[in-house]
C-alpha cells in the first residue's frame, strides 16, 4: 500500500512540474554571470510553449555608464498587454566606469545574457522567436547583437530607440556639448585614431547585410545626445541592403519622450513586431 501512495505522489509531482508552464511566472534578479551587474528580470506568460511563445529582450540605456533594468520596469505591463503571450527578459550589463569595463564588455554581456536565455529554452518553455528592444546605449547594444550574431539564435526583429549606430561619427560629430568626444573615448578606452578596430567593431552600421533582421528606428529631431544623423545613416544602409525596416521621426523630441509620442511609438512597435516576428 505504501508503494501505491508513493507512486501516486510521484505522478502528482510530475504533473505539477509539467503544468508550471500553464502559469504566469516572474523571477527577478536572475544571474546570468558571476558579476553582480549580470542580472535579469524574467516575466514568463501563462500557457507558454516551445512552439509558440515569442521572446523580447529589453536592454536599458544610460550612456553605457549608468542606469539599469529598472528603467524598463514601468513598461513591462504595457508590453504584456500589447504583446500578449511574449516572454519578457529585462537585462542588466556591466557599466563602464572610466577605468574598467571598456567596450566590448557591454556587448559581451548581452551575448552572455542571450546564451543564458537560450540554454533555458526548454525549462522556460519559450520558442526561438526572439526580438530585441533597446533605448539609447541599449539600442546600440541591441543592434550589435542583432546584426553581428546569429548564434545561439538569429534575431527576428530589433527595436532601436535613438541608438548610436556609428561610433566614429559619434566621436567626430557630436550631437552637442552634452555628448563630447572625450565621453566616447572614456567608454571605448581610446579614440578612433588610437583604436580604430574597436570603433569599427562597435558600430552596428558596419554589420548590416541583406540578411539583417527587420529593424524599426525611432528618433527625435531635437536629440542632444545622439544626433538624428545616426538613425538616418542606419535607415539609409538598411534601405540599400533591402532589409525590412521602418523609420519613425518625431521632429520636436529630445533624447527620450513621454505622452502622446510614446504611446504612438508603442503602437508602431506593436504593429512592427506583429508583422515581423513569426
Amino acid at each position: 500500500m505504501k508503494y501505491y501512495f508513493l507512486l501516486i505522489g510521484l505522478v502528482f509531482l510530475g504533473c505539477q512540474k509539467e503544468n508550471n508552464s500553464a502559469l504566469e511566472q516572474t523571477s527577478l534578479n536572475v544571474a546570468y554571470g558571476s558579476d553582480p551587474e549580470q542580472k535579469m528580470d524574467i516575466y514568463l506568460p501563462a500557457d507558454r510553449s516551445n512552439a509558440s511563445t515569442k521572446v523580447i529582450v529589453l536592454v536599458h540605456g544610460g550612456g553605457w555608464t549608468q542606469q539599469d533594468k529598472s528603467d524598463f520596469t514601468p513598461y513591462v505591463d504595457t508590453l504584456k498587454k500589447r504583446l500578449p503571450g511574449y516572454a519578457i527578459f529585462n537585462i542588466n550589463y556591466r557599466l563602464a566606469t572610466g577605468s574598467a569595463n571598456f567596450f566590448p564588455t557591454q556587448e559581451n554581456d548581452v551575448k552572455a545574457a542571450f546564451a543564458f536565455i537560450f540554454s533555458k529554452i526548454d525549462e522556460y518553455k519559450i520558442s526561438q522567436k526572439f526580438a530585441l528592444l533597446g533605448a539609447s546605449a541599449g539600442a546600440h547594444l541591441s543592434l550589435l547583437q542583432a546584426y553581428k550574431y546569429t548564434s545561439p539564435v538569429k534575431i527576428k526583429a530589433v527595436v532601436d530607440f535613438f541608438g548610436p549606430t556609428d561610433m566614429v561619427d559619434m566621436y567626430n560629430n557630436p550631437a552637442s556639448s552634452w555628448a563630447p568626444p572625450s565621453a566616447i573615448a572614456a567608454i571605448v578606452g581610446g579614440t578612433p585614431t588610437s583604436n580604430p578596430s574597436l570603433y569599427q567593431q562597435s558600430s552596428p552600421i558596419n554589420f548590416v547585410t541583406a540578411q539583417s533582421p527587420p529593424t524599426i528606428i525611432l528618433q527625435g529631431g531635437a536629440d542632444v545626445l545622439v544626433s538624428p544623423s545616426q538613425s538616418i545613416a542606419l535607415n539609409n544602409k538598411l534601405q540599400t541592403m533591402g532589409v525590412a525596416h521602418q523609420y519613425v521621426f518625431y521632429p520636436s523630441e529630445n533624447h527620450g519622450w513621454f505622452g502622446a509620442n510614446l504611446s504612438d511609438s508603442f503602437d508602431k512597435i506593436q504593429a512592427f513586431l506583429m508583422a515581423n516576428v513569426n
